[in-house]
């Protein structure tokens, strides 16, 4: 069995086949494929209100079957999202999550904070790619179950998660780079790329001075190069601000 069918087993054992909708690939799985640093990112839509008990279930299961990150360990850190049918369809913005793992929580999850319901502005670029992705690990296919998100709300969710970003650019450094180059190349095309096209994208339009930090992340994510920062630190923070503001340039919502 894959990394993927143990996860979805999991998801069935915990929340169960009769309030199973289905479970759906997006991120890198469906924008170009996975790369050496792609989470494997999976959305799961289920029938009613999960439990305390099922939010636990599902994060103690996944603390063991998601990978950490760090170079060398053979399994992929796992993102995966969990919302109720009936709270995304029809679409309202903000979309309400029932539950999220994801490996930047996962030391708050070893404290014992487990994930609660509440609103998610950042389902809306998920919804996007799964629909866009076509592909279903279980249950119906995905425009089947879900709505279409108004591009108004796809722009609103990732300008909406800006802030947050920045907060984690000394941490996460090169998946902020690269998720900001996405946001600005999807709000000046329309378009949801992977993460490395939208770098091809940005380098192509930045300075030349704004250019290596975004060259180097790329070339991590591509698995080309070791992960550093210490040479190109300076560099880190003024790159982010100036794409920053050409999205702030673009959207009514920065």
């Amino acid at each position: 069995m894959t990394q993927t069918d143990d996860v979805v087993l999991l998801v069935r054992d915990v929340l169960g086949d009769a309030d199973l909708v289905g479970v759906y690939p997006h991120g890198s799985a469906v924008l170009g494929g996975l790369r050496p640093h792609s989470d494997l990112d999976l959305f799961v839509v289920v029938r009613r209100r999960t439990t305390a008990g099922q939010r636990q279930a599902l994060t103690d299961g996944l603390l063991a079957l998601s990978g950490s990150g760090a170079p060398g360990e053979p399994l992929r850190p796992v993102e995966l999202t969990v919302a109720v049918q009936g709270d995304i369809r029809p679409w309202t913005y903000p979309p309400r999550s029932e539950f999220q793992y994801g490996e930047w929580l996962r030391e708050a999850y070893l404290r014992g904070r487990t994930p609660e319901p509440g609103p998610d502005p950042d389902l809306a670029l998920l919804l996007t790619m799964v629909l866009r992705g076509r592909s279903a690990l279980r249950g119906p296919s995905p425009d089947q179950v879900l709505d279409p998100v108004p591009p108004a709300d796809v722009t609103r969710a990732m300008v909406a998660g800006i802030p947050d970003l920045l907060a984690e650019l000394d941490t996460d450094t090169r998946n902020v780079l690269l998720t900001l180059a996405r946001i600005w190349t999807t709000l000046a095309t329309g378009d949801i790329t992977s993460k490395d096209a939208a770098a091809d994208w940005v380098i192509a339009r930045v300075p030349a001075e704004h250019r290596p930090v975004l060259v180097r992340a790329r070339a991590v994510y591509l698995g080309v190069e070791e992960e550093r920062w210490d040479d190109l630190l300076p560099q880190v923070k003024p790159h982010a601000q100036y794409v920053v503001r050409q999205i702030e340039r673009l959207s009514p919502h920065a």
